[in-house]
């Protein structure tokens, strides 16, 4: 058992980053209208935040202190503040995104708009971050989120073609009624969202708040290539329902509960209260690592006491900050604008400031300084260039292939 919870971080971070309401939608969306032909890109994130996700856990657990903290200290204060601003950014307009999220999820099983349960699940999300401790909050939320392994479920109770599925992801070529445009940019929007800023930071204060160690290395892998692919496979499972589904009836989807559909029509009102339960945990588990991420990188930024390890009164700047990311969160939702919109547009800009986020890491990984004997492998420096280079592409490419494809219209 107590490995089950050792393993719990990587949960929390992984379901927050592949599964949260941009990425339900996203990878429902893509379903419905490419089939699996961009589950390729799945495959490629999962891989990608694998690789630099070690290199934070291992960060973390050598050094003891946060991967943002070290940048700052590394490369200086103006790269940092670069870093800090892109990542903040995005994470704020994922913040409130999730905070949307939570309350459609509640919408769905009260019947209740979910304008009315914003403030209400912000003011939860708050008081968690508040209040309960960080290990009872990853395991809570992390344990709970797995309730979404019922699209994998749903999947094989709708019986699909499955030669026709392996061969739409092994032939990842635009169908009939798509353009390369489009398709591209549904590719950058997945590939952004599995290597979303807030998950590295997350991860990297994660495991200074669970006081690792070099004993702890393995614990820290353990986290990343058990938490990250089983998000990824969680992300596939929906992925796959909205193909089997929506695909031959040339159904688009639009909305949060139309993601649930396949899972109802699979497994009925049960599997419908299992879906709310999942779409719930992940939201409001997202909300809570958004929320923490915009503390962590303004506070290590500016070096003032932070995070759950500390009383809040010893963090008083850090919980500031993080109430205030929340209101602003709220104020944003409270305009009317749609929460899977603003994902949306979040995705784009972590697209654009990936490059700040991981070449510093890289960097930070390499230094003996900090590392020691555990700097990168040729191995993994090897992954981490190859999958810079594939970051600069999608980088350059996201804003052009969002006014091209009208945001994927």
């Amino acid at each position: 058992m107590k490995r089950v919870f050792a393993i719990t971080l990587g949960i929390l971070t992984a379901i927050g980053g592949f599964v949260d309401i941009g990425d339900l939608v996203a990878n429902a969306v893509t379903g419905a209208r490419f089939g699996m032909r961009l589950a390729w890109v799945v495959v490629v994130g999962v891989i990608g935040i694998c690789v630099y996700a070690e290199m934070c856990g291992r960060v973390a657990a050598v050094s003891g202190r946060p991967v943002f903290d070290l940048v700052r200290e590394r490369l200086g204060p103006r790269i940092g503040l670069t870093n800090l601003i892109g990542s903040y950014l995005a994470t704020l307009f994922t913040l409130s995104a999730e905070i949307g999220g939570v309350a459609i999820a509640v919408e769905l099983a009260t019947s209740v708009h979910y304008l009315l349960w914003v403030p209400i699940a912000a003011f939860v999300v708050w008081v968690v971050i508040w209040r309960v401790k960080f290990e009872m909050m990853e395991r809570i939320f992390g344990l709970a989120g797995l309730s979404l392994v019922v699209f994998v479920v749903a999947l094989i109770q709708l019986a699909p073609p499955w030669g026709q599925l392996a061969g739409q992801a092994v032939t990842p070529v635009v169908p009939a009624g798509e353009d390369w445009a489009t398709y591209g940019f549904f590719a950058v929007a997945l590939f952004a969202a599995a290597l979303t800023p807030y998950e590295v930071f997350f991860f990297s204060s994660g495991g200074v708040e669970e006081r690792w160690t070099r004993k702890d290395l393995v614990v820290s892998r353990l986290n990343v290539f058990i938490g990250f692919p089983l998000g990824g496979l969680l992300s596939l499972g929906v992925m796959g329902t909205a193909a089997t589904l929506f695909l031959p009836l040339g159904v688009r989807v639009e909305s949060l509960d139309q993601v649930a559909l396949p899972v109802a029509v699979a497994l009925g009102k049960l599997g419908l209260a299992v879906v709310i339960l999942g779409f719930f945990a992940a939201t409001f588990g997202a909300a809570l690592e958004t929320g923490l991420s915009a503390g962590y990188t303004i506070a290590q930024y500016f070096g003032w006491q932070w995070g759950k390890l500390v009383r809040p009164r010893e963090a008083a700047r850090f919980h500031t900050v993080v109430l205030v990311s929340i209101l602003i969160g709220v104020a944003m939702l409270l305009t009317t604008t749609d929460p899977i919109m603003i994902t949306e547009y979040s995705l784009v800009f972590s697209a654009v400031a990936l490059p700040l986020t991981y070449l510093p890491i890289l960097i930070v990984a390499n230094d003996r300084d900090y590392l020691g004997d555990q700097v990168n492998s040729r191995t993994a420096n090897a992954l981490g260039v190859t999958y810079l280079v594939i970051i600069l592409v999608v980088a350059v490419a996201a804003v052009p292939l969002m006014i091209i494809s009208g945001m994927g219209g």
